[in-house]
């Protein structure tokens, strides 16, 4: 069978597919520092070269930012167009790393071999998988598995600013049969998943203003309104007793978990003790009604992800600030407009405000969630190969995090997104000393491989 051999062919190149990632670890491709502009714009020239050896029709795109990176391969009645990201997130703090980032190199581990360096993981390792199934398609069969378009971002981890007008500007050229996206995880890094629940993620940033300056508590406390009280108990309000947030309609369109999707979570037996235990807690301290799976991926929430004001140096001041700041984060599921509810937050908060207080607010961007059809055809063949390769039935999974391209890919160029991705919770992406298991790279491939012997 032909695909024994693409996969014969895949573990036995393994240590070249190796080299070629480590190769592109080495490039410090840190896409929110403008030290690393023209490393970023090198990493990008570095994939439209090796590209070009598998027969693509690769080029390195201007935009005001970094590059994009499209290639265009194969032939086939079905277009598959895979994305991914070459930029990686900073390493501070470089003191917590065992080995310089960018030097990277695999690793004996007590757990098994592991690639180490900053992008193994996120995305760089991910990416690759895909690029080594081509390879070795193409070494076995002479020619691209099907039609293909690769598209390769340099700005994922800051925010995307060039993404939305790139897709807009080429969206013909870009428009495919579906996207497949690798840049996500297994589930409890053993049963390989399909993602098909995104939330979406909102931001506010609010300033609570009371006196015209700092004042003397002494002199002022009790009689002056204090902006860290006022906004303190704002936050406190947040959420009630049992956990679900008391914004005004915050759950309007959110809609229950279809029970097929229900009964194969509850499959998964998630251990959220173990899950908690490992970061010290023991309690889930979400909607109180829902399970902890349903927490993660299917509801809402509302966090605070930082509070400040007044003095907060070393040895005490006793003073009562002129003003308070906090972020909230909000992660959004289906059915939920991230524009109409940071509407709706900000009358909230508006109307907490007691006398003598003015509030100011500053969005930090928004995106609405996902939620994949898995009534499509090629769901159904993806979790089938993963299946076969894993050794154990793919689960459909949720996604507590956000990534915003699989909604674009829908919004934009009407096209259905897969995420399929072989990270592992202990990959410690964004984190000091990331990797990725040698496992889930040389699995990857070939889980790829198979995927793509179904689809096209």
């Amino acid at each position: 069978m032909s695909l024994d051999k693409v996969l014969a062919k895949i573990d036995a190149d393994l240590d070249q597919s190796v080299n070629r990632l480590l190769d592109l670890l080495r490039i410090p491709s840190i896409s929110t520092d403008p030290a690393y502009k023209s490393d970023c714009a090198r990493a990008a020239d570095w994939l439209v070269e090796d590209l070009k050896t598998l027969g693509f029709d690769a080029s390195s795109r201007p935009t005001p930012g970094h590059p994009m990176v499209v290639a265009h391969g194969g032939t086939g009645e079905r277009h598959l167009l895979f994305y991914g990201h070459y930029d990686v997130q900073p390493v501070d703090p470089l003191d917590l790393w065992d080995r310089d980032p960018f030097d990277p190199e695999v690793q004996d581990t007590a757990k098994g071999r592991v690639i180490r360096g900053r992008g193994s993981a996120d995305d760089k390792g991910q990416l690759m998988t895909f690029i080594e199934a081509c390879r070795a398609w193409k070494a076995v069969h002479g020619s691209l598995p099907g039609k293909l378009t690769i598209f390769l971002e340099g700005e994922e981890e800051s925010g995307s600013p060039s993404l939305i007008p790139f897709m807009q500007d080429n969206a013909a050229e870009l428009k495919a049969d579906i996207a497949l996206i690798c840049d996500t995880g297994m589930f409890e890094d053993t049963t390989p998943a399909i993602v098909t629940m995104l939330r979406g993620l909102l931001g506010e940033e609010i300033t609570v203003y009371g006196p015209d300056k700092d004042l003397h508590s002494g002199m002022y406390g009790g009689a002056a309104i204090n902006p860290i009280r006022v906004l303190t108990k704002i936050l406190g309000n947040l959420h009630d007793e049992t956990g679900r947030v008391t914004v005004p309609h915050f759950y309007d369109g959110v809609q229950e978990l279809p029970d097929a999707i229900r009964a194969q979570w509850q499959a998964l037996a998630f251990d959220h003790a173990k899950f908690l235990g490992d970061v010290g807690l023991s309690v889930p301290a979400g909607e109180q009604d829902r399970t902890p799976l349903e927490m993660l991926w299917s509801r809402p929430t509302a966090e605070i992800n930082g509070i400040w004001g007044g003095y907060t140096g070393q040895g005490f001041k006793t003073v009562l600030p002129a003003e308070a700041h906090a972020k909230i984060s909000f992660r959004l599921v289906a059915g939920q407009d991230p524009d109409v509810l940071r509407g709706h937050f900000r009358a909230w908060v508006q109307e907490q405000l007691p006398a003598d207080c003015r509030v100011e607010f500053h969005g930090h961007g928004n995106g609405p969630a996902g939620v994949m059809s898995v009534e499509a055809p090629a769901f159904d063949a993806a979790r089938a190969a993963l299946g076969e390769e894993w050794g154990k039935p793919a689960a459909f999974v949720g996604c507590g995090g956000s990534i915003p391209i699989a909604g674009y890919f829908k919004t934009y160029l009407d096209m259905d997104a897969m995420l399929i991705g072989f990270g592992r919770d202990d990959d410690q992406i964004h984190s000091p000393n990331e990797k990725y298991d040698l496992e889930c790279f040389q699995k990857g491939i070939r889980s790829w491989a198979r995927v793509l012997a179904k689809l096209v």
